[in-house]
Parts: structure tokens; sequence; C-alpha cells
């Protein structure tokens, strides 16, 4: 019985040294006293414990089964890992370093790049000279191109009559002056008429004046005479200038209208005084013509007009600035067209009108835009940016300049082996640059085109020098 005891005793001490390799050596003592192992000498020294000898289970790195051993009582470090003397201790993902060597990037060559100028223009990587400038805000608006109020006129008719002629047809070009459409008028007729007989009438009393101021002069004849010649000379001149300002007022004039009589009277089957000439009253082209050849005009009812001319070298650009927006709105404010195949014309901003539609609540403003190449066309819908602020800064730097890298905004500046990465902050913007506050200064030479090729180079060549 005592036989098969200690034989159990055996196994679990056999089984608990197996599953627990750290039993204390007082607890493996006093299974060596009860005979159910077998003893062992005298526990050896701490110096003699940090460096066991291998056993038959040893991995060939002078580990033991199970771990390494440590002194009595001594925690073990986590992740500490003994080795024998003499053993390499292998390095980490495969990589070895010599004694003091750092980790991690060279710090005298990071962010820097290696590039000739000759590779860099290869690669259309175009630098500019850092410099101040102006940062202009713009507002976008739309707007409706229109026809410019002080270059339209249309071609009246002042006097009742008929459309005898029409010399112009439209989209033609007419001058200033330039006769383009004749009616037959008998108001015409009668004005003329009147100028020519008041004409005639006044020589005829300055001769009879004339001849009774000599006979008075020599107390040949009465005064009374004398008195009612003068008088009746000073009427007929009275009404000469009467006839001759009617036909001012009818757009005549009076030196025409009498070399006209002169000339009827050489051509007796054909006369010149029913006859109305209209003329354009300024430059441009022909844009409406309202009536045709025997239609009847003056009269209430009639057409006014015949002709509508207008100059199109200028045009108008009417926008709807919403309310929140007009008080950013300054007349003379620089407008440019964007959008569509003749984007980047300029205009001015002309007039800012105080009142609101009541409809859509906005104001109108105007912007006269040039036209010389005849592009715009009245009725173009068209999208603008206006001017509202101008900013002055001391470095200002296209947006394509700016590159993002790890979260950092960076530029990179041209040195002499190539180029080097600079970090900025950024301050305002427009559409097309940004105020730098910090990382650059006027002179700086810094790639503004194809910067992202940089960004691309200076990230393999940190992922390369990682591995």
């Amino acid at each position: 019985m005592r036989a098969f005891l200690s034989v159990a005793f055996l196994a679990i001490g056999i089984a608990i040294g197996g599953a627990f390799p750290r039993v204390s050596e007082a607890v493996q003592g006093a299974l060596a006293a009860a005979g159910m192992t077998k003893a062992r000498g005298a526990p050896p020294t701490n110096a003699a414990m940090t460096k066991p000898a291998a056993t038959a289970t040893d991995d060939g790195h002078g580990h033991a089964e199970h771990g390494h051993v440590h002194a009595e009582g001594e925690p073990e470090p986590p992740g500490e890992h003994k080795h024998s003397e003499g053993e390499a201790k292998p390095e980490a993902a495969g990589h070895k370093h010599a004694e003091g060597e750092a980790h991690g990037h060279d710090e005298e060559g990071e962010g820097k790049i290696k590039m000739t100028a000759e590779q860099a223009a290869e690669q259309d990587i175009r630098l500019a000279t850092v410099e101040g400038g102006i940062l202009s805000r713009h507002l976008l608006v739309p707007g409706t191109i229109t026809q410019d109020a002080d270059r339209i006129a249309r071609v009246p008719v002042r006097v009742i009559g008929t459309v005898s002629e029409m010399r112009k047809r439209l989209g033609e070009a007419v001058a200033k002056g330039e006769v383009v459409a004749v009616l037959d008028s008998r108001e015409v007729a009668e004005a003329k008429s009147d100028f020519l007989t008041a004409t005639v009438k006044a020589d005829l009393e300055k001769t009879n004046f004339d001849r009774q101021q000599a006979l008075w002069d020599k107390k040949i004849s009465a005064e009374s005479a004398f008195l009612n010649a003068r008088a009746a000379y000073s009427e007929a001149t009275l009404r000469v200038d009467l006839a001759r300002q009617k036909l001012s007022a009818l757009g005549l004039n009076a030196t025409e209208v009498a070399a006209s009589a002169k000339k009827d009277e050489t051509t007796p089957n054909s006369s010149s005084l029913r006859r109305y000439e209209l003329r354009s009253p300024l430059a441009g082209r022909v844009v409406e013509r309202k009536v045709d050849v025997g239609t009847a005009v003056g009269k209430e009812g009639d057409p006014a007009d015949v002709y509508t001319v207008a100059d199109l070298s200028s045009v108008w650009i009417e926008l709807a600035v919403p309310t929140t927006e007009l008080s950013k709105v300054r007349e003379g404010a620089k407008v440019t067209i964007v959008g569509g195949d003749d984007a980047g014309a300029e205009g001015k901003v002309v007039f800012v009108s105080p009142i609101l539609n009541p409809d859509t609540r906005s104001a109108r403003v105007i912007v006269a835009l040039p036209n010389k190449d005849m592009a715009w066309r009245p009725g173009t819908f068209v999208t603008t940016e206006v001017e509202i602020a101008q900013d002055k800064v001391k470095v200002r730097l296209p947006k394509s300049a700016i590159q993002t890298i790890g979260g950092e905004k960076v530029v990179f500046v041209r040195n002499t082996d190539g180029f080097e990465r600079r970090d900025v902050t950024i301050g305002k913007a427009d559409d097309d640059a940004f105020e730098i506050l910090t990382g650059l200064k006027p002179g700086d030479e810094v790639a503004v085109a194809n910067s992202f090729v940089l960004k691309a180079e200076l990230g393999k060549a940190e992922a390369d020098h990682d591995h």
C-alpha cells in the first residue's frame, strides 16, 4: 500500500513539475524529503541562476524549454529576452543596424529633393519669384447683356407725311447725319413756301424802304411815307424770322431751303417743297425698321419713327444683386465675365440703383462693357464676378504652388541642389492666390506649376529611406 501511494505522489509531482516549471525550491525540497523525487543539490546562487546551463530540451540558443530562468523571487520584466553569451541578437523586421546607429530619417536630408534645372524643365515644373500683390475678393452674380441706353437712338418723324424712300436695310451701318429715309409732306411744303414768300416780301419792302429813306434825306417825300415804308420793312423782316424758326422746328435749314428753291427754278418739272429728309442722329447700325414705303406717319396712331439705330461698340450688363450683398457693390468696381467662349471680358460698374425692385427684392446694377468686336449680343445671359474688395499683402502666392502633406500646407523652394520642402501658414485668399503669413519671404523662388510632381518625389524618397 505504501508503495502504491509513493508511485501516485511521484506521478502527481512529475505532472506538477511539467505544468509549473517555476515551482519554488522549497516545494521541490519537500517532495524530495518525502522520497517522491530525487534530492537536488543546494540551491544555486543568483549569479548561477541568471546563466543556466543548456539542457536536453534547450533550443540551441540557451533558452530553457519554457522561457528564461530568473533568480528566486526576481520578477520577470515584461518583454525581456535573455540570450546566452556570444549569441547574435536578432534584428526586428530583418534590419541590422550597427551599434549606435540612429533609426528613422537622416535629419540633414529630410524634406529635400535633388533635381537639376534640366530635370525640372522636363517635368514642366515652372518657377516664380515670391512677391507681394493684391488679393481681390469677388461676388458671383448673374446678368443680362442689354443695349447701352446712351448709344441707341430712333429716327423720329417730326411732320405729317408719307414715306417715299427707305434707304437703309436692317444691319447696315450708318453715319451720324446721314439721310436714311425721305418723306413726302404737305406740312413741309407749306413751311417752305411761307419762308420763301416771306423772304421775297422782305426783299421788296427793303427796296421800298431804301428809296423812301433817300427821298426823305433830300426832303423830297413826306415823313409819313418814310415811316410807312420803314414799318412795312420791319414787318416783313419779322415774318422772315418767324418762317425761319418754323423751318428750324421741323429740322430744316433755311439756307438749304433757299438753295433748293433756286435749284428748282432750273428744273420746273421737279419740286423739293414737299421733300423731307430723315437723318440718323448717331453713328451705328440699323437694328430695327418700323415702316415701309408708302406708310403714313406723323398723325396720332401712326408710327412716330422709322428706324432704330444702335452703337453696339459698348453694351450694358444688367445685374440683379440681392439686398444682402448690395452694400458690398460700389460704382467703379471691376466686373469680369466667367464661363463661355468669351470669358475674361472686363467691365466696370457705372450705376447702382438706390431703389429696390418690389417683386424680386433686388437692386438694378449697370455694368458698362466694351464690345469692339461685337461678340456680346443684347439678350445674352452671362455670369459675372463683381469685385467687392482688394487687400494688399506682402507675400502673394498662386494656389497651384500649395500642396498638403500630412495635414500641413507646404511649398517647394528652389535651392542649389534642387528643391526643399517649406511649411507655410496661409492667410487671406481670393480665386487665384493665397496670402502667405509665415514660411516664405519676397525673393524666394518657388515651384508654382506641377508642384505635385515634387510632392510625389518627396513621398517616394521618404518611403525608400524607411525600408
